[in-house]
Parts: C-alpha cells; sequence; structure tokens
C-alpha cells in the first residue's frame, strides 16, 4: 500500500503530494517524508535542511526565491497550520515552459505538500492568519546565493489570490528583477 499520492502538476516536474492518513480512535497518522517512497516515484533527493516560517497575518506574500549555484535547492513544502497559495516558476532557459507558473493550494487541513524541483523560483502568499509552513531543502540556505524575481512581473502573470486582503511583503522581495532582467542561471 502507497502511503503517498504524487500527482505532477501542468508542469509536470512539479509534483503535488498527499500522504495518506491512517486514523483511529486517538486521532491520526501520516507519512509525510519518506525517501523510499519518492525513490520509488523516480524521486530521488537528499534533503539537508528544514525551514519553518510563521506569518501573522492573512495576505503575507514570499518570494519569488531561488538559489544558485552549487547552492540551487529543491523544495519540499507543506503546511502545519493555516493555508496558502503557493507558486512555481519555470525559470530554466531552454524549457518548453519557461516562464510559466503553476500555483495550487497548500493546506493543514488538506494535508497536501508541493516539491518544487531546482529550477524554478518559488513563492507563496498566506491565505488565514497565523499560517506555518514547513519545507525541507536540498541544499542549506546561502545569502550570497539568494536570488529572485518580480512576484508580480506582468510578463509572467501569476494570478495571486489577492481579493480581500491587505499585502504584506518584505522590501527585499518588492526589489527583485523582472524575468527579462534574469541572467541564465538555470539551462536544459
Amino acid at each position: 500500500m502507497c502511503a503517498m499520492q504524487i500527482k505532477s502538476l501542468s508542469i509536470t516536474d512539479v509534483k503535488v503530494m498527499t500522504p495518506k492518513q491512517f486514523i483511529d480512535a486517538r486521532g491520526n497518522l501520516s507519512e509525510t517524508y519518506s525517501k523510499i517512497t519518492l525513490a520509488n516515484h523516480g524521486i530521488n533527493l537528499d534533503f539537508v535542511q528544514d525551514n519553518h516560517s510563521i506569518s501573522r497575518s492573512a495576505g503575507v506574500l514570499r518570494g519569488l526565491h531561488f538559489q544558485i549555484s552549487r547552492f540551487a535547492q529543491d523544495k519540499l513544502l507543506r503546511v502545519i497550520k493555516g493555508r496558502i497559495f503557493d507558486v512555481a516558476v519555470d525559470i530554466r532557459q531552454g524549457s518548453h515552459t519557461y516562464g510559466m507558473w503553476v500555483g495550487v493550494e497548500i493546506s493543514s487541513v488538506a494535508r497536501n505538500q508541493i516539491l518544487v524541483p531546482i529550477g524554478f523560483a518559488h513563492g507563496f502568499i498566506t491565505m488565514e492568519p497565523d499560517t506555518e509552513v514547513i519545507y525541507k531543502v536540498t541544499s542549506p540556505y546561502s545569502p550570497e546565493n539568494e536570488r529572485g524575481i518580480a512576484w508580480n512581473d506582468p510578463a509572467i502573470g501569476i494570478e495571486w489570490p489577492l481579493t480581500g486582503v491587505k499585502l504584506t511583503i518584505s522590501e527585499k522581495d518588492k526589489t527583485h528583477p523582472s524575468l527579462a532582467d534574469l541572467p541564465a542561471y538555470f539551462s536544459i
């Protein structure tokens, strides 16, 4: 019996994973990560760091981030409290989906996760207050290798769910370049 359902999004390198829940009178249990299960699906990653973010209000937008060089990161992200709209943008020059984005709601209720591979810029917006996100990465954080692209680049056209929310975004995330101004950090 498979302990995790794994589905590709419209950009097939980005995956949504939903762990099976084992429920009884005590509550429930889910296997949220299994190296063996992922390997059985052709996903062979070595995670080296776990991160935990807490956003106090709905409308906190984090992104679009990525790291370059030997610090490029695959990310496996899940929400342990609240709900987010998660986005991955293909920034791999030569990819047939270059500049395209996918988005999916990830929540503690749905218990789903998203796998964002190297070569994608990643970001999310919180849809509930006090949202907590944890994610695994395959390379440690490296400030000198951290990069980003504009969350609101019209050439990408991300349809963020902004209706009725007060947007909160860091000063750093307000200054990222457009995709057109981004060097070719990744290519296929």
